[in-house]
This record gives C-alpha cells, sequence and structure tokens, in this order.
C-alpha cells in the first residue's frame, strides 16, 4: 500500500480591511478601547456626586480614580506580554469579562471600599483590554490595510472621548452616579460576543517569558508611592521609592525585562518619555480637579461641568492630525516645546474660576488654550516615539509611553491635593476647597511647562516622526 502524503497547505492570508472579519476585528477593537476611554472620562465628572453618596473626603475620592489608574498603570505592559503569549483574542476577551463584572460591582457598591476595590479590578481588566485593541488589528487586518484601519479606530475612540464627559454629566444627572458604571456591562460583554464570534486567534511564537519580578516590584513601588501620597505617610512613600529602585535594577539585569533598557539607549525615546512623564502629571491634576471645582465651588450640574470640559477634546479632535503632519515635515522639537508651554498657560487660566466666575470669563479660555496646548504636543510626541525605535520595537515602545503616561497621572492624583493642603478637605467646604484647587492648578501649569522645557534642553532638532491621526485616548 502506497504512503499518503498530506499535501502542504499555505496559510490563510490575513483579512482586508473590507472583508466580512477585518470589519469585525476593527469592531471589537474600537468597542474594547471605547469602554476603557468611556469609563475613565464619565466617572470623572461623576466623582463629587459619589463622594455626596458614599463619603466627601477628598482622599477616597483619589483612591475612586487612582485606584483604577494604580493597576492599568502597573499592568499595561503585563496585558500586552500575556497577549502575545496566551493569544491576543483570549486575553481581550477575559478583559471584557473582567471589565463588565467590575463594573456591576461598582455600580451596586454599598462602600467605599467596595467601590475602590472594584475599580481597581476595573483597572486590571483595562490592562487586558488597551494593548490588546491595536494588537489585534495590527496582527490580523493584512498590512496593506493597517494605516486606515488605525485611523478609523483613532478617529472614532477621538469623537468617543470628546463626547464621554457629555455622556457622563447626563447619566449621572438623570439616573444618578451609579449609571456611569452600569453602563459599561452591556458594551462589554457586546466586546467579549463579537470577540468570541468573530475574532481569529493569534500569539507570538516567540515571546519571551513573562518578568514576574519585575512586576511584582512594579505593583508594590507604584502601590506603596500612592498609598503614602494619598494617606500622607512619608515612610510607605520611600518605601515605594526603593521598590521602584529594586525593579529598574531588575530590568537591567534581568534576561527577559518587562521594560526592555535598550529602548532607552534612543536620546529621542528617552526625552519623549521624560517629556509625557510632566506633561501627562499635569494633566493627570486637571482632569481630577476641574470637575471637582466647577461643581463643588462654582454649583455646576454633572451635565454643566460635562460640557464645559468639550474644548479641550474638541480642538485635539479637530487639530490633531494637522499637528501630526506638520510635525512629519519639520519636527516634533518645537511643537513639543510649544504645545506644553500653552498647555500650561491654559493650567493657570483655569485658577481663576471662582463662585462669582461666569463661564465665559473663568472656564471657556483656558480649556480652549489647554485644548489647543494638547493639539499642537500629542500627536507630535506620539509620532517621535514610533518614529525613534525599530518597527519590530514599535509595540512595546507605544505601551511603555502608554505606561509612562498614566503613572504620571495616578502619582499627580495621588500627591497634588495633599501639596494643596486639600487632602483631607470635605467637599462641603468649597471655600477651602477652591483655595487648593488654585495652588493646584499652579503646580500643574509648572508640571506642564517643565515638559516644555525638558523638550528644549533634550530633544535633538529636526526630528522626524510619524503621522498620528489621533492619540485623544492616551488622555483617559
Amino acid at each position: 500500500m502506497s504512503d499518503l502524503v498530506a499535501p502542504n497547505r499555505a496559510a490563510p492570508a490575513p483579512p482586508r480591511l473590507r472583508s466580512v472579519t477585518g470589519r469585525w476585528v476593527v469592531a471589537a477593537a474600537i468597542l474594547g478601547s471605547a469602554v476603557v476611554v468611556l469609563d475613565a472620562s464619565v466617572v470623572n465628572i461623576a466623582v463629587p456626586r459619589i463622594g455626596s453618596s458614599l463619603g466627601d473626603d477628598v482622599a477616597d475620592l483619589q483612591w475612586v480614580v487612582g485606584g483604577y489608574t494604580l493597576a492599568l498603570a502597573s499592568l499595561i505592559l503585563v496585558g500586552g506580554a500575556l497577549g502575545d503569549r496566551l493569544g491576543r483574542r483570549t486575553v481581550f476577551i477575559w478583559g471584557s469579562v473582567g471589565f463588565a463584572l467590575a463594573s456591576l460591582l461598582c455600580s451596586v457598591a454599598s462602600s467605599m471600599e467596595m467601590l475602590v476595590a472594584g475599580r481597581v479590578v476595573q483597572g486590571i481588566a483595562g490592562a487586558l483590554i488597551t494593548p490588546g485593541s491595536l494588537a489585534l488589528i495590527s496582527a490580523t487586518i493584512d498590512r496593506r490595510d493597517h494605516g486606515v484601519a488605525i485611523g478609523v479606530w483613532a478617529g472614532l475612540i477621538g469623537v468617543i472621548e470628546a463626547v464621554g464627559p457629555i455622556v457622563g454629566g447626563w447619566l449621572t444627572e438623570l439616573a444618578g452616579w451609579r449609571s456611569v458604571f452600569l453602563i459599561n456591562v452591556p458594551f462589554a460583554v457586546a466586546v467579549a460576543v463579537v470577540s468570541v464570534r468573530y475574532l481569529p486567534e493569534s500569539r507570538d511564537a516567540d515571546a519571551r517569558p513573562l518578568d514576574l519580578p519585575g512586576v511584582a516590584t512594579a505593583v508594590a513601588g507604584l502601590g506603596a508611592l500612592t498609598y503614602g501620597f494619598i494617606g500622607g505617610r512619608g515612610w510607605i512613600s520611600l518605601l515605594g521609592v526603593a521598590l521602584l529602585g529594586l525593579f529598574a535594577w531588575i530590568q537591567m539585569r534581568g534576561d527577559h525585562p518587562l521594560l526592555p533598557p535598550a529602548l532607552f539607549t534612543s536620546r529621542v525615546f528617552t526625552a519623549a518619555n521624560l517629556v509625557t512623564a510632566a506633561v501627562y502629571a499635569g494633566l493627570g491634576g486637571v482632569y481630577f480637579l476641574l470637575p471637582l471645582e466647577l461643581q463643588v465651588v462654582v454649583g455646576y450640574s454633572p451635565l454643566e461641568a460635562g460640557l464645559a470640559t468639550v474644548p479641550i477634546t474638541g480642538i485635539m479632535l479637530v487639530s490633531s492630525a494637522s499637528a501630526g503632519r506638520w510635525a512629519q515635515r519639520h519636527g516634533a522639537r518645537i511643537p513639543m516645546i510649544l504645545g506644553p508651554a500653552l498647555a500650561a498657560c491654559g493650567a493657570v487660566l483655569l485658577t481663576g474660576i471662582g463662585s462669582r466666575a461666569t463661564y465665559l470669563s473663568g472656564v471657556f479660555p483656558g480649556t480652549v488654550m489647554l485644548g489647543v496646548g494638547l493639539a499642537v504636543f500629542v500627536a507630535p510626541l506620539t509620532g517621535a516615539v514610533f518614529a525613534a525605535v525599530s518597527a519590530t520595537d514599535s509595540g512595546i515602545a507605544s505601551g511603555v509611553n502608554n505606561a509612562v503616561a498614566r503613572t504620571a497621572q495616578l502619582l499627580a492624583v495621588a500627591a497634588l491635593p495633599g501639596l494643596a493642603g486639600i487632602s483631607g478637605a470635605r467637599l462641603t467646604d468649597g471655600t477651602e476647597f477652591g483655595s487648593g484647587f488654585r495652588i493646584a492648578l499652579l503646580i500643574c501649569g509648572a508640571l506642564l511647562l517643565a515638559g516644555g522645557v525638558i523638550a528644549a534642553m533634550l530633544m535633538p532638532r529636526g526630528v522626524s516622526t510619524y503621522v498620528v491621526t489621533s492619540e485623544v485616548g492616551l488622555l483617559t
């Protein structure tokens, strides 16, 4: 009997964007990112009402925002690594289901401790979703359609972020703060269902082993630093610094580092991440404190507070692509200096908000200036990050920059109220909070300006960039 030889079968060609599979892949990536982006923007608007319901201590509200950001910032690189090893579709589904369950827990929270626990689980789930969104597009869609697919993803995520504060304000006013968490559930479930039904699995056969000591020291270090800042416990903050130092040592000595030190041999990559740390620390403070000031001191409703911040994301949405194209032709250095300086002016203008200030005199000029500054800055920054590394390192480079931005926001939310003297303030005391708000916004302005100074000192002239259609989602 003759041997039977199975014919060689070529691997199926990657789907084009116009195919049924291609469209579902992009739809799932957009829905997944939208859940994470929308949650961050709507919760910021709902924070004052959460305080009125579960406890109006500013430190508690820092944990509502900081607990989520802590988990997301410390685990976002882990989420990407798990997707590479275990399957991007699988990890994306885990994240979606986890986000739905955590959001349900937040919506029924009967105490601040229960809510913060739910927010931490949300952050863990978000760390599984966030890196998977673009990774699914990159690993699945035909390379000829990558630019269009990413452009569609970025444009729609920008729109979602722009309307997020309005949605958050409307929901909080109409149905209470619990609704801003409950609305996540059907969307997250839809992401999981679409992923199970339509997404092909993909993984990296050469994925590196997970850096468990690096993960442990990063989570413990950021956790201790955040707890020390919010609680005013200096020795715990020092412990956090020591643990982060140990994390850096592990990354330099390890065979499979979570944060590859080789990336930082690029002067542009290092400079861009230092600028990111300064600028997003300033933004983290603004985005946390501004909705509180508008509702606690000025007396805005949640919907009015959401509408008040629309110029920031609206200007970014309209203008970011033009800034990215300009930077591709002329280099990223000038917009990375000018943008943070303009944003710093916006933060200083926002210090004029008070109980007697009108929207046009107290709020609008600062939000417009902040939006213009970010529109000038964000796309060139992200383009410079991608241009500073090889194509094979673009995924990890983007993840590192995202983690730096979120870590900076986390530490700003944890530290600023204490520095401004309002960490123990009550939301019922508008006078005390308003005074601390002005001090905190001046610090935010200084951080934003420091980002521009760092760019002036460290960014080489004529640095080329890639065009980035939109990076509004990085703000959340």
